[in-house]
């Protein structure tokens, strides 16, 4: 955003204003220590250049709440419809999302003036008062936030292809501190409520609340490191079949999987590639970029499972590690009991991938901050690894 619509809004802003821009803004700060060429890249079809992210949450506030809720706007581009629609159907046909990375113009210097014209439309919805598009305003910032996540995955994934190893952005290289030894912490289960309580913002899928019945189980009392994680390479763990759910196996045959995304070994010690550049793995901290396969593939050789998702929600706050790295549950990505979509296109936001996905729980180091809780059910497909995915175990009590 412009130094200039900073200065000249904030002095006399709401305090809904000065969240918009902040959220803006970090958007911008994530995307500046990439070049135009970076930001065009698009390493794979599931990840999205940095500046198609720029660009999409800019469309979501102009399409869901400028057009419908301020009569004076005027469209930036016409154009920008088809090519930064995500999936919204209801909108309208779009560009393919495999073919994001071909779309070499507008540039980024176009995009940035798609982003200050929108926000300054924003901004004089927000001083009139946004009225029966507040709603929808406080939907594109929690949107807008799970694109800033985005754009640190995306962004990881396309420099780990750089045959230079680039770093995002320089970094202390500071050693992780000792793990904690892994412990268990039991619960007694019973009939408990999960689900979002109405107070606050949370998205459509993370609610209604509800009953579940839960048996006796223990969580581990921390994230799996990488130490714990090599001890399963070292033994065998991508070779042998029998930790492994079939399509697992599958895919460790098919992409030739032999240890999470990102490690690679170098003079016979491994190393991660983190957005600071490629380091040695430092076995305390906890393993991450794990598909769900190769999570439950570990739990099943430690002799324990992963957990389901109302076991996780109900004893999050007596744990450790929460927020460190996503972490992969058991639970299949459906609706709650009593689940309705959203009317209009804004529907389309959640309901319509409950399918063929698993919930993960937490939040990571990639989260912004304030964005997650307790009921926040992330969902991904099981072979998915570029996300900062990593585990927790479970176990039943008898």
């Amino acid at each position: 955003m412009s130094k200039s619509v900073t200065q000249a809004v904030l002095p006399a802003a709401t305090e809904s204003i000065a969240r918009f821009l902040a959220v803006r803004g970090l958007t911008e700060q994530l995307a500046a220590p990439l070049s135009p060429e970076d930001q065009t890249v698009q390493s794979m079809a599931d990840a999205s250049p940095t500046k198609w992210h720029l660009a999409h949450t800019t469309w979501f506030f102009e399409t869901f709440v400028l057009r419908p809720h301020a009569p004076v706007y005027r469209v930036f581009d016409p154009a920008y419809e088809y090519l930064f629609n995500s999936y919204y159907e209801a909108v309208g046909p779009r560009h393919p999302r495999p073919q994001r990375g071909l779309v070499s113009r507008p540039g980024v210097d176009e995009i940035m003036a798609y982003r200050r014209h929108v926000s300054e439309a924003m901004v004089e919805l927000l001083e009139r008062g946004a009225g029966n598009a507040q709603v929808l305003v406080e939907l594109g910032l929690h949107h807008e936030q799970q694109h800033q996540e985005l754009i640190l995955m995306d962004a990881k994934h396309m420099l780990s292809l750089n045959p230079l190893r680039p770093a995002y952005r320089e970094g202390p290289r500071a050693v992780a501190a000792e793990a904690s030894p892994l412990s268990w912490i039991g619960f007694n289960g019973g009939l408990v409520e999960i689900g979002h309580d109405g107070r606050g913002f949370a998205f459509d899928n993370e609610g209604p609340r509800h009953r579940v019945w839960l048996d006796p189980f223990a969580l581990a009392s921390r994230p799996i490191n990488g130490a714990e994680y090599l001890a399963f390479i070292e033994d065998g763990g991508y070779r042998r079949p029998e930790f492994w759910l079939s399509a697992g196996w599958d895919c460790v045959g098919q992409h030739g999987w032999q240890a999470p995304l990102y490690w690679e070994k170098r003079d016979g010690r491994w190393h991660v590639f983190t957005l600071s550049g490629l380091r040695a793995l430092q076995p305390s901290e906890p393993v991450c970029h794990v598909s769900a396969y190769e999570a439950a593939a570990f739990a099943k050789w430690a002799g324990k499972r992963l957990p389901r998702e109302a076991e996780w929600e109900t004893s999050a706050g007596a744990v450790q590690g929460i927020g460190e790295v996503w972490e992969w549950t058991a639970s299949p990505y459906v609706a709650y009991p009593g689940y309705h979509e959203p009317p209009g296109a804004i529907g389309e936001y959640n309901g319509k991938f409950m399918a063929n996905q698993l919930v993960l729980r937490g939040g990571c180091a990639a989260t912004p901050a304030g964005h997650s809780r307790t009921t926040y059910r992330n969902f991904f497909p099981p072979d998915a690894r570029w996300m900062f995915g990593g585990i927790r175990l479970a176990e039943d009590l008898r």
